[in-house]
């Protein structure tokens, strides 16, 4: 629900904003909104909690699914980004923050220091042209040759900047094969280039909400801080027992999310061609004792990957509610927009249990090395202590003598 304000401005003040509007592509009404959650935040800003346990920074962010798992294993946000209004828009009403925009533009040295960078970031291509013929003209390439371009680049120059403890990266499974598996190939040098010692593993949301969607998550720890040799394994607890889909579903639905006669008859009718043809395209009913096939972004066009059989009428489309809850979101999860937007958000969103399961093992992992580097520090300050006790003994023992000889 939105409201009406009528404000008036200055002559000066009217031209400063119709010039800014046109140079960032923004309308006035999202510029003066942008402005005023600016100014509300700043004036509720507070400061890390004592009891954190940790810091991060949540990149293209979307609508919070990684901060309320970081969150869960008592991290503190102390910084966000996201592009799309939408998405902002959703991402304030449930933290009370509206992400900082184009990541392209942002000063990474103003980033506030955090312990832990994570990311959903997009998959692009990226151009090896040019390293390749740095490469065989014997020319050293760094992830700024590259990555340049690639919103990559934007995670690659946050972490050189402020050399967090460590990182996860959430995408696609395919970007292991994407460009026949040298765009991961760039990803995974440009981070070890930056000193970091990466793990990366595909793991399913299945294990802790009925759906399938496999995720790549890329993890890194800062061999700077920690040396190398670092040990670390994807060692989930899946939920038990198993979720499945009749666990998500409402009872009393609307019936504008049953499928219209014409588009179920679409449905059913590109389903058989490219039956015949041999292909496996076409819709899904989602058995109520199993588990879906992945959400996607593009569910709001027909809802074709996810459908929920009813009895006397045609199947429905999830609700924006029940999209929530297979992606493992809170009940209390604020929707503030409309479906279509909503159907977008969660289907570009993380299955947030999973990822709350992987933050804790990497919080687990950073408190295990710290505790071996102030372990370290102690032996290492006993040593000194004992060294130089030793020596001032040698010292006493050498003045004794020389005073013996004396006399």
């Amino acid at each position: 629900m939105s409201r009406q304000v009528h404000i008036r401005l200055d002559d000066a003040v009217y031209e400063e904003l119709a010039e800014y509007t046109c140079e960032a592509n923004s309308s006035v009404q999202d510029s003066i909104s942008s402005a005023i959650i600016q100014f509300l935040q700043q004036q509720n800003r507070t400061e890390v909690p004592t009891d954190a346990g940790f810091t991060f920074i949540d990149l293209f962010a979307g609508i919070g699914g990684m901060r309320i798992a970081y969150e869960s294993a008592g991290g503190h946000c102390v910084y966000s980004n996201e592009w799309n209004k939408y998405s902002q828009q959703t991402y304030y009403a449930n933290f009370g923050e509206q992400p900082d925009g184009d990541i392209t533009k942002v000063d990474e040295n103003r980033i506030p220091d955090h312990d832990v960078l994570v990311a959903g970031f997009p998959c692009q291509p990226f151009s090896i042209a040019g390293v390749s013929k740095k490469q065989s003209m014997g020319r050293a390439t760094g992830f700024a040759d590259k990555t340049q371009g690639t919103l990559f680049f934007d995670i690659c120059r946050i972490l050189k900047a402020k050399r967090p403890k460590a990182f996860m990266l959430e995408n696609v499974k395919n970007l292991c094969s994407h460009d026949q598996g040298r765009t991961f190939k760039v990803i995974t040098e440009s981070l070890e280039e930056l000193n970091y010692e990466v793990f990366y593993q595909v793991l399913d949301g299945q294990n802790f909400v009925p759906q399938h969607r496999e995720r790549i998550l890329i993890v890194g720890f800062d061999r700077g801080r920690y040396g190398k040799g670092i040990k670390f394994d994807f060692n989930i607890s899946p939920a038990d027992p198993k979720p499945v889909i009749k666990n998500i579903l409402d009872t009393d639905v609307d019936d504008r999310y049953t499928l219209s006669d014409k588009l179920w008859g679409y449905l059913q009718g590109y389903a058989a061609k490219h039956k015949a043809a041999g292909n496996g395209f076409g819709y899904g009913i989602a058995d109520p004792d199993g588990v879906s096939r992945t959400l996607s972004a593009r569910y709001h066009k027909d809802g074709s990957e996810i459908l929920i059989a009813q009895e006397g009428k045609n199947p429905r489309r999830l609700t924006p509610r029940e999209c929530a809850r297979l992606q493992g979101f809170p009940e209390d999860f604020k929707i503030p927009v409309s479906d279509t937007q909503a159907y977008r958000q969660f289907g570009n969103s993380v299955v947030v249990p999973l990822m709350a399961n992987v933050a804790q093992l990497i919080c687990a992992k950073m408190n295990e090395l710290d505790g071996k580097m102030t372990t370290t520090a102690k032996m290492e300050t006993g040593e000194m202590v004992k060294q130089s006790k030793e020596k001032q003994k040698s010292v006493a023992t050498r003045s004794v003598r020389k005073k013996a000889v004396i006399v």
